[in-house]
């Protein structure tokens, strides 16, 4: 009987015991499961941070700087059938000249650009007003035929150019001359790199189904810029063949001072940009009028080789999709 009794108290407390350790046993496998929640939902974050940033390296997606690629060579061929005609000139408001190429380059070119689903801001296409505009973080900055008085003058010195501007800074460039055959493609994970006999080369790359294969193809065809040695070589200032004015001149002037002699290469369009770009020029004052879609393009092709493309007075980068589409003065250098 005492036996008994000893029996049925100790289960009462037998039994608060095993409830305790349960608890406990719980408790330990809710904090081991909170603790291991945690890391993992620091690594998701982390992984989503790199991600990020890949993604910020990338910023422009190959299949729509492909569509660039081969919209400014369909473009520019269309030039040169009515360049190897006699066209007629028109004149806009501003009193540049217009021509029939820069009206069908520029359609053919919004056709490629039309299925990325990016705005395209273009100097013959609709003109946008700012409050339309304003609120474009990513658009597409296009001058069909940059250099229309060479193309009038027909000493072949006119480029096609497209560039991805990415809140107010170019991301990507693509620069073809038509008559000397030649491409520039630029972007942050690319870099800048030139391919000569570019419309062939460009058909050739084409061929591949991958974006990857297209633009491997294209690196392995082209050479990568700067490709000018500097050592050795003069110091070198390109201006514009149209627009070589008084302050051009007094810069040029002072580079004398510094530099001793100093080589003048006078071309038009983006070439000038192309110039400091390859290595050929070291500099590229600019201290008369340009609109943004003469420079966005360039700007990439000479930033992304390692240049610096600031404004003039301020020395802060050039910046693009503003209210006033007009650029101050600027200077590119190496």
């Amino acid at each position: 009987m005492p036996h008994a009794l000893l029996m049925d108290n100790e289960g009462p407390q037998s039994h608060r015991i095993c409830m305790q350790k349960t608890r406990f046993a719980a408790y330990c496998i809710m904090s081991c499961f909170s603790r291991y929640f945690v890391c993992w939902w620091r690594n998701i974050s982390a992984k989503a941070r790199h991600n990020q940033d890949i993604n910020m390296n990338q910023p422009i997606s190959p299949a729509n700087l492909r569509k660039a690629i081969l919209g400014s060579i369909e473009g520019g061929k269309a030039i040169l059938e009515i360049y190897e005609t006699d066209f007629d000139v028109q004149y806009k408001e501003d009193e540049s000249p217009l021509t029939i190429a820069d009206e069908r380059c520029n359609e053919i070119i919004c056709k490629y650009l039309k299925d990325t689903e990016i705005p395209i801001l273009s100097e013959e296409g609709k003109k946008m007003d700012y409050q339309e505009r304003k609120g474009w973080d990513r658009l597409w900055v296009v001058d069909p035929l940059d250099g229309t008085k060479e193309f009038i003058k027909k000493n072949g010195e006119f480029t096609v150019n497209i560039a991805l501007v990415e809140k107010q800074s170019p991301i990507a460039g693509v620069i073809f001359v038509p008559v000397l055959d030649e491409l520039f493609v630029a972007s942050a994970t690319l870099g800048s790199f030139k391919i000569n006999d570019a419309a062939a080369k460009v058909m050739k790359a084409d061929q591949n189904d991958s974006d990857e294969q297209f633009f491997s193809t294209l690196q392995i065809l082209g050479e990568q810029l700067p490709n000018v040695e500097a050592e050795g070589k003069p110091f070198t200032v390109v201006g514009s063949r149209s627009h070589m004015n008084d302050a051009t001149k007094d810069f040029i002037a002072k580079q004398e001072q510094t530099h001793g002699k100093v080589e003048i290469i006078s071309v038009g369009s983006s070439l000038k940009m192309c110039q400091v770009a390859e290595g050929k020029a070291d500099m590229y004052p600019r201290f008369a009028p340009t609109m943004e879609w003469d420079t966005a393009a360039g700007h990439a092709i000479a930033k992304f080789a390692g240049a610096k493309v600031l404004q003039a007075e301020s020395g802060i980068e050039l910046q693009y999709n503003k209210e006033d589409l007009l650029n101050p003065w600027f200077l590119i250098s190496r």
